[in-house]
């Protein structure tokens, strides 16, 4: 028998085939809907990672609401995607769908502030610590202002990033270590900078690599998720973070900490439930319900650094921040997200529910017999085809099986249930229900029992 990852390979390619075969037959307006989207949209779909999904042709949404959403052919489904974290808390959340539509009422953008911005400001001091903000329409962008800022205060080049790390769409961090060599990550299409040149990439978890990394003094800043999400899930051992940032002070060094994932640890993220103490802090996607719009925040020394660097550089533009950045949209679903849906109750539903699931798949993988395990933080959960959860992006990436991902992808999709196309991110939201999880954990296992 040909085995992969403790499954029986040749079972696997016959239940994908099926699985292609009962999706094309039950998506006929969606599969009407590519082929008219394919004669004008660049490979089909409004932006190509749409088609980085385990379907044949794509499927399309006709409504999203709460934990759920349907296609046009009128299938339901229970979505523990949820945008890939944009839609953390729901689609489109009562509080937020309300703020959004009083405001345009009032206006869209003006590039000037409202009162929902000092509002927001106070608001996000208080719950994650750091007392100066700004705005940006993206983590992307968030990410990349405050690299532009660290360098600008500290009046260094270099920076420090994780192996395996995801930033958005930040040129800077599309650097890996291959055989533990530095290299530039040959996915990134037309960059024609060498990324190598300003840019030290080292291994998760590695105290050692850190310091040698920092020790000449040149670097403005590591930029870090606190626990690794996107190269499957990556958590920091036990004291790492207190070792690290002893470390970044001793070379006067920022530390950037990205929670656009890692929000679904609390309402102030991992940073606050974890005591860590950045200089810099992003949170992108979930802080507006899904709308467009992201958040970064500054240490009161960091700021005033940046302030000094922006008032003693030449006049004109500064390169951060655009036309459509901070607008009245925005702020309103940032307060209506912070105020009323990013709560404490809020939180511990979904932590009850990704417990739940953790379990449950713990459960099913033992029961199969297979060498996988179950990493969660707060509420994402994540299965992984290792025996035990990876310590950095090497071993994360190593367990990575894409085409094996999409076949258990599809069988969930076909019955009802989504979870997130990269890897096998699986979250919760407030609308989540007990019965919605219960329909996940008995979908894998029955999938399981197919592959088997």
């Amino acid at each position: 028998m040909n085995t992969r990852q403790g499954i029986n390979w040749e079972r696997a390619q016959a239940l994908v085939e099926r699985e292609r075969h009962t999706f094309a037959e039950a998506m006929p307006t969606s599969r009407a809907l590519s082929e008219r989207a394919a004669r004008h949209l660049l490979f089909g779909v409004p932006l190509h990672w749409m088609n980085d999904w385990s379907t044949p042709f794509s499927l399309y949404v006709e409504e999203a609401r709460g934990a759920a959403f349907t296609d046009v052919d009128g299938h339901r489904y229970a979505d523990f995607c949820l945008g890939d974290t944009g839609a953390m808390f729901g689609h489109s959340p009562a509080p937020v769908a309300r703020a959004l539509a009083a405001q345009a009422e009032r206006g869209l953008t003006t590039m000037l502030p409202g009162e929902d911005a000092a509002w927001v400001g106070e608001e996000l001091a208080r719950r994650f610590g750091l007392p100066y903000w700004q705005f940006a329409m993206t983590a992307s962008d968030a990410n990349r202002f405050a690299l532009r800022w660290a360098r600008a205060a500290t009046g260094r080049k270099q920076i420090v990033i994780f192996n395996g790390c995801y930033h958005g769409t930040v040129d800077d961090v599309f650097v890996d270590l291959v055989d533990g060599r530095p290299q530039q990550r040959d996915s990134l299409i037309g960059q024609v900078h060498d990324l190598l040149g300003t840019t030290r990439v080292i291994e998760f978890n590695d105290l050692a690599a850190l310091e040698n990394a920092l020790k000449d003094g040149d670097v403005a800043c590591v930029l870090a998720e606190p626990a690794m999400t996107n190269i499957g899930m990556v958590l920091p051992e036990p004291d790492y973070w207190r070792q690290a940032q002893a470390l970044m002070r001793r070379y006067g060094t920022l530390l950037a900490i990205d929670e656009t994932h890692t929000i679904s640890c609390g309402p102030g993220g991992y940073t606050r439930a974890n005591r860590l103490e950045p200089d810099l802090f992003i949170l992108g996607k979930p802080v507006g319900g899904g709308f467009p719009c992201a958040v970064y925040g500054f240490s009161a020394e960091l700021a005033a650094r940046a302030q000094h660097a922006k008032r003693s550089a030449p006049p004109g533009h500064s390169g951060i921040g655009t036309t459509l950045t901070a607008n009245m949209l925005a702020m309103s679903a940032i307060r209506a997200t912070l105020a009323e849906v990013m709560t404490d109750a809020a939180y511990d539903h979904m932590f009850a529910l990704a417990e739940r699931i953790e379990a449950g798949l713990k459960d099913a993988i033992a029961r199969h017999g297979l060498s996988w395990c179950v990493t969660r933080v707060g509420a994402r959960t994540e299965f992984q085809f290792t025996p035990t959860p990876p310590r950095n992006g090497d071993e994360a990436g190593r367990q990575l099986d894409p085409e094996l991902e999409h076949i258990v992808h599809l069988y969930l999709l076909n019955r009802g249930v989504l979870i997130t196309p990269f890897h096998n991110m699986i979250l919760v939201c407030p609308d989540t229900s007990a019965a919605d999880v219960d329909r996940l954990v008995s979908t894998f296992d029955a999938c399981l029992a197919e592959l088997i």
